[in-house]
C-alpha cells in the first residue's frame, strides 16, 4: 500500500511514517515544517516540503496513493484562543482541499488523527464516541468540524474513513536511524515536563484537592507506538460509504502524582514540583472509553505509564 501521511514531519506523524515503511509500505509525507522538522522525515519516503493550503501540492503529493493517514493541523489549545482565524484555515481549510484532492484522484481511504477535545466538558466518565460533542476551544472545535465533512463525505461519495480521538500521546518510538520524540516549543505536554524538572524550574501541580485517589487530576496517556498501531489498523478497517468515530486511551487514566512517581522511578532520583491553585475549567478526570476500538480495530493499549516515561526519557539521552 501507498500511503500519503500529513504532517509526517511531526512527532506524531513522523512515527506514523516510520512504522508504515518498516512495516514494507511506500510512504508520501506532506509538510510545511511549520511546526515539524524536516530531519524528523525518513529518508525512505518521498518528503513534499508543502502546505496543505496549496491545492496543487496536495494533488501532487497523492500521486499514486491508495490512502491518506491525516495528521497535519495546528494542534495547541492556548494558541487556538487568541489565534482562532489560522485554526479554521489550516485544520477546516486544509481538509476541505484534501478531500477534494482525494476525491479528484479516486483515492477511497482516508484516517483522520482527530481528539478528544470535540468532546468538550464530559458530563460522564469514561467518555463513549455517543456522548455529546461541545468543545470549549476553537482547536477542539475545528477537528469537530472536519469529522462533520469526513461524514458528508462518506455519505455523499463512499469515502471509506474512520476517526481517531484521543488526549494525550506520550512516549517515543526508536525508528531505524534512532528516537522519535516529542518536540515542542513551546512543550505543553506533562510527561516531558515532569522528566526535565528541575529545582531552579520545578513542575507546577494545578490543584491536590481533587476527587480522585490521590487528589491530582486524572488524565488518559496513550503510547505513540500503539497509537500508530491503531492509525495503521483503521486503514484495513475503515468501510465505503462509512465515517466511524473511535476513541483510543490507556482504558483507565493516570494521575498526576502517579505521573510523577513514574518518572522519579526512570530517573532514580526525586522530580522537584510544588503546588499551585487549581485552574479554571480543569476536569478532575478526563479518561476514554476505548471498548469501540477493540471491537472495530482488535486494538488494545500494550505499553503501560512506565513504558511511556521511560521511552520519552531514553529519546532525551
Amino acid at each position: 500500500m501507498k500511503v500519503l501521511v500529513t504532517g509526517g514531519a511531526g512527532y506524531v506523524g513522523g512515527t506514523a511514517a516510520a512504522m508504515l515503511l518498516d512495516q514494507g509500505h511506500e510512504v508520501n509525507i506532506l509538510d510545511d515544517c511549520s511546526t515539524g522538522y524536516a530531519d524528523t522525515v525518513d529518508p525512505r519516503a518521498t518528503f513534499f516540503k508543502e502546505s496543505l493550503l496549496d491545492a496543487n501540492a496536495v494533488a501532487t503529493s497523492l500521486s499514486g496513493c491508495d490512502a491518506v493517514l491525516h495528521f497535519g493541523a495546528k494542534s495547541l489549545v492556548g494558541e487556538s484562543v487568541v489565534k482562532p482565524d489560522i485554526y479554521w484555515e489550516t485544520n477546516v481549510s486544509g481538509t476541505r482541499i484534501l478531500l477534494d484532492a482525494m476525491r479528484a484522484a479516486a483515492i477511497p481511504t482516508l484516517v483522520f488523527s482527530s481528539t478528544a477535545a470535540t468532546y468538550g466538558e464530559p458530563k460522564e466518565i469514561p467518555i463513549a464516541e455517543s456522548a455529546v460533542t461541545d468543545p470549549t476551544n476553537p482547536y477542539g472545535a475545528s477537528k469537530l468540524a472536519v469529522d462533520y465533512m469526513i461524514s458528508a463525505q462518506a455519505k455523499a461519495y463512499g469515502l471509506a474513513a474512520i476517526s481517531l480521538r484521543y488526549f494525550n500521546v506520550a512516549g517515543a518510538f526508536k525508528s531505524q536511524r534512532g528516537w522519535l520524540a516529542e518536540r515542542h516549543n513551546p512543550e505543553t505536554h506533562l510527561i516531558p515536563n515532569v522528566l526535565r524538572a528541575t529545582a531552579a524550574n520545578p513542575l507546577k501541580v494545578f490543584g491536590e484537592d481533587w476527587p480522585t485517589k490521590d487528589g491530582t487530576c486524572v488524565r488518559d496517556y496513550v503510547h505513540v507506538v500503539d497509537l500508530i498501531g491503531a492509525h495503521i489498523s483503521a486503514l484495513s478497517a475503515a468501510i465505503a460509504g462509512s465515517h466511524e468515530i473511535i476513541n483510543l486511551g490507556s482504558g483507565g487514566g493516570y494521575t498526576v502524582k502517579e505521573v510523577i512517581a513514574a518518572a522519579e522511578s526512570a530517573l532514580g532520583r526525586p522530580v522537584p514540583y510544588e503546588m499551585a491553585p487549581r485552574r479554571a475549567g480543569d476536569p478532575a478526570v478526563l479518561i476514554a472509553d476505548i471498548t469501540k476500538a477493540g471491537k472495530l480495530l482488535s486494538w488494545k493499549p500494550e505499553r503501560d505509564l512506565q513504558s511511556m516515561v521511560g521511552d520519552a526519557l531514553a529519546s532525551f539521552q
